[in-house]
């Protein structure tokens, strides 16, 4: 399904599409390619302390950065460019890694691969020192573990379309950190 936010039919989201998959390539291969792309290759707006806030798959392409929202929003539209189904999954965390500090949703990914017939969840936000997600389809292997007994939570459900939250927060905001800092939604 394309939206405003996952615009897949867009011409640089077309192109870089051509750029990564191969009509050979199998759904497993494509997820892994678009998964490692989206990762290493798109920064996360708070690690490269930019203060841009992006929100389509087109623009996150366009200026290769975004905060997790926007990012999850772009692997959605490559991956629904191949026909892959991809949905949108959501943990509670800690935004600065004590609870006093504040609570924050994450945004990350859900494929289904039908060559194997189930659902992996995929979190592209970008890896660095003590993040670090991988593509797996044994086991999960997302960026933030949940830590319960801090009050964060794991979401199990997959959604189709991004939250309403997260993407108003995107268009309601002109400066990446100081969003990042005080206006992301810690509650689904």
């Amino acid at each position: 399904m394309e939206l405003d936010e996952v615009n897949y039919s867009h011409p640089l989201v077309q192109q870089k599409a051509k750029e990564l998959f191969h009509l050979s390539k199998s759904d497993i291969e494509k997820a892994k390619i678009a998964f490692e792309f989206v990762r290493d290759q798109i920064s996360h707006s708070w690690d490269i302390q930019s203060s841009r806030v992006t929100c389509k798959a087109s623009d996150v392409l366009y200026y290769k950065e975004g905060i997790c929202y926007a990012k999850a929003n772009l692997l959605a539209a490559l991956l629904r460019s191949q026909g892959i189904p991809t949905g949108f999954c959501y943990q509670r965390l800690m935004l600065f890694d004590t609870p006093d500090k504040g609570y924050c949703i994450h945004a990350l990914n859900a494929v289904y691969l039908a060559s194997i017939n189930r659902w992996i969840r995929l979190d592209a936000r970008g890896n660095k020192p003590g993040v670090k997600a991988e593509f797996s389809i044994h086991k999960e292997k997302l960026a933030f573990a949940v830590h319960e007994e801090f009050d964060e939570k794991d979401y199990p459900i997959i959604f189709t379309k991004p939250n309403l939250q997260t993407i108003a927060v995107l268009k309601e905001h002109t400066n990446a950190l100081e969003m990042y800092k005080h206006h992301l939604p810690s509650q689904l």
